[in-house]
């Protein structure tokens, strides 16, 4: 089993709501492994949580796409393939990279700086190696900026598929370092924009996906060759 850690519940936050993010942490760093089967009961043991909310949290996580329930059995951990990375890819690049464009010519200066937080604290977060405060501000710092483009069906198409394209193996290539030049990339886009460089900060957009593309192809592959050969009947 994965070394999950215990969650402290608090009656603040919906259980279900915990333990759907402890699970989409778990997926982050690796520890949930694709293609492995993965009993509510089981995963609950090491949450130290009832089955109940788990069950739940999986049901949603399978609405995002992360797993696939396996019937009798558990809930399998989606794979994902090239194609799918390349799709995600395009259809990001299809709806980010003209909004920049579009932000760039219209924002305020005053709503573009109030995104340089964020910006610096996507590369704080990589330079710690802590992956998910990255994920959270890199993940904010995006839908913030396309929504300064004033269309919030379009914002919220980008954030399902960022959470489909949460991938698996990211904790490998913070491990090499690799995480800090792609959140640099953060503080020069926001630049161009500020500086109104519309042109520039499209392909400052589109470089970075592409540069994303890579680095996920890139850990998939690494975390894979270190994994060990672990399936559900070796549980």
């Amino acid at each position: 089993m994965p070394h999950l850690k215990p969650q402290v519940i608090s009656v603040q936050t919906h259980l279900r709501d915990q333990v759907a993010n402890a699970l989409r942490a778990a997926l982050i760093a690796g520890e949930l492994r694709p293609g492995v089967v993965y009993s509510a009961p089981s995963l609950a043991a090491e949450l130290g949580v009832s089955a109940t909310p788990v069950r739940e949290a999986m049901l949603d996580l399978a609405r995002e796409g992360l797993v696939e329930a396996v019937r009798n059995k558990g809930f399998r951990i989606t794979e994902m393939t090239d194609r799918d990375l390349d799709e995600f890819t395009e259809i990001r690049t299809l709806i980010e990279v003209p909004t920049v464009g579009r932000v760039a010519r219209s924002a305020r200066p005053e709503q573009l700086e109030a995104l340089r937080p964020l910006a610096r604290q996507i590369v704080t977060a990589a330079e710690r190696h802590d992956v998910l405060a990255y994920l959270e501000a890199d993940h904010q710092f995006h839908l913030e900026l396309l929504s300064l483009a004033g269309n919030q069906h379009l914002v919220e198409v980008v954030a399902d598929l960022r959470k489909r394209s949460r991938l698996y193996g990211l904790a490998n290539l913070d491990e090499s370092g690799r995480l800090v030049a792609s959140a640099q990339e953060h503080i020069e886009l926001l630049d161009l924009i500020v500086a109104g460089k519309a042109r520039e900060a499209e392909k400052c957009m589109r470089s970075h996906l592409a540069h994303v593309r890579t680095l996920w192809a890139d850990g998939r592959a690494d975390a894979k060759a270190a994994e060990p050969a672990l399936r559900l009947g070796d549980r």
